[in-house]
Formats: C-alpha cells, structure tokens, sequence
C-alpha cells in the first residue's frame, strides 16, 4: 500500500503514521495501534451492507490509520482521541479532511465527551480498558457497530444461553442488537502487541422479540441475578434484591413459574429473563432510584 500525507483516504501506511507521529502505544495508556493493513482495510466492510455511513463515529483514534480507512467510505467522521499528543499529530496529519468538513477531531475522554447526536454507525478499535462502559453508550443510540475487543469480551457478547461464555454481557448486548463476532484478529496484527487475541464484533440495532416494562430495570435485573449465575433463580432473586432494587423479592419467587426458578441464569433465553423481569416489575415492587 502506498503512503500519502496529502490528505487521500485510505492511502496511509499504519507503520509510516506511527513514525510520522513519533509516538509508540504504551500499554500502560490501554494504547495497541492496529497496523496489519489487510485487517485496516477490512473493518469498514462489516457494516452491514445497507448501513448509513454518511456520518461515523470513531473511538479511539490512535495514529488514524483506522480513522484514514473510514475517510474512505464515509461522508464524515468524528474521531475522539484522549491522548492530546495524538490528537495533535491527528489534527496535522488529516489537517484538509478537517479543513473541508470531512472530519471533526474530538479530543476528550470517550467516557465523558458528547457523541454527536447524527451519527449513523461506529467504527472502532476501542481501548480495552473502557470498552465495556463504552459499548453500553454506543448500543442504546441504536445504530451499526464495529467495534474492536479482546477476544474473550467479543465472545461473551455474542454468546448464546447454555454455553459458558453467557451471560450479562450477552443479555445485556442483544437487549440492543444482533451481535456477531467477524474477524478473530491475532496479536501480532498491532503495536505494541497485547497479550491476548481481539475479535471485530458486529452489533446491528433492533427492538428485542419481548416486551419489558422498563428497560433500565430489565437491564439491572439481568445483572443482579448473574452476580449469582451458580444459584438457582430461587435463591438468586432473593439474594440480589440489593442490586435490583425489588423490595418484595419473596413475592416474585412465590409467583414465578416453578421450572424458571429451578433454572440457573445460565440457561434462561432473554425473553425467559423478560418474563421474570415483567413479573418482578408487577409483583416485586422495585423500589425508585434514590
């Protein structure tokens, strides 16, 4: 692949951005650059086919060769970058994709800074430290996502019930979306290496196939009951009421069906955990947020 500073998508060179820029990832900063280049060139085509990229949202940016590639395919970009060295060397680097309105460069905590309220997908290679509090921003928007994890993160989100990488994640994550791993994705692919493998995960937004009350109380239900996943549901409502915030946690399970309190978290589908939910809604009086 050629290299080009001129400001032409997808023409830049990951190893020749990290040299231009004079900066290493540090693994101390939650910071691996992704530089095989055939992986690069990849991501952006695992939008959905249909997708919207008139406007992408990109996490952690690092040196841009991943922001480059989505230049390529996008109308624009929005790129946060916390590191205000690389957001420097960013804002240099693509100085006419941002002249021309093609990129805006956020520079800020992914954790704190405002997502811009029109995007229509998100492409990332996300920093391993927050990708979790990140993802769950990303899924409520409901739009296309691409997201970069490590591999057993990527595996937990995709589970399926019955299998023992299910659980929170996995409920919580197809609350939102059909969620696919695409690409397992060596080590050796970024610099410095991490210490495990990473997945490409695909989440495509749509409405779950069940009904729940409340979806902040469906949510903090499913993570109660996990905390206590070896339990059966029996005793594992009635020990997290803490973490719920149901006040009649004994009305719940005098009232559920007998086969889903012998079950264990493990091997209850969403729309069993939606059945639960909806019962503990009605039977359970979840106490208010303080």
């Amino acid at each position: 692949m050629t290299d080009s500073a001129s400001g032409r998508p997808g023409g830049r060179d990951p190893d020749a951005l990290i040299a231009r820029a004079g900066l290493h990832g540090d693994p101390n900063r939650d910071q691996h650059f992704l530089v095989d280049d055939r992986v690069l060139d990849r991501v952006p085509g695992y939008l959905p086919a249909d997708a919207d990229t008139s406007h992408v949202l990109e996490i952690g940016a690092g040196t841009g060769a991943l922001t480059d590639r989505l230049l390529a395919v996008a109308d624009r970009v929005t790129a946060v970058e916390r590191d205000p060295r690389l957001a420097a060397f960013l804002r240099e680097e693509f100085a006419a994709a941002i002249e021309e309105g093609r990129l805006r460069l956020v520079e800020g905590d992914a954790l704190e800074v405002d997502f811009p309220d029109d995007a229509t997908a998100s492409v990332s290679n996300l920093p391993y430290g927050v990708s979790s509090e990140v993802t769950f921003r990303l899924l409520p928007i409901g739009i296309p996502l691409v997201l970069m994890f490590q591999r057993e993160f990527a595996e937990r989100m995709a589970a399926e019930p019955n299998t023992p990488e299910y659980g929170r994640l996995s409920v919580t994550a197809g609350h939102y979306a059909d969620v696919s791993v695409v690409e397992t994705v060596p080590k050796e692919a970024f610099d410095p290496a991490p210490a495990v493998e990473s997945a490409l995960v695909r989440a495509v937004p749509r409405a779950p196939e069940y009904a729940v009350p409340d979806d902040e109380f469906f949510l903090r239900f499913v993570t109660a009951v996990f905390t206590q996943r070896r339990k059966t549901m029996r005793n594992a409502v009635r020990n997290t009421a803490h973490i719920s915030g149901l006040a009649e946690p004994d009305a719940v399970v005098a009232a559920a069906d007998e086969d889903l309190m012998g079950a264990r978290a493990g091997e209850l589908a969403p729309a069993q955990f939606a059945e639960l939910a909806s019962l503990a809604w009605d039977v359970g009086a979840p106490e208010a947020e303080p």
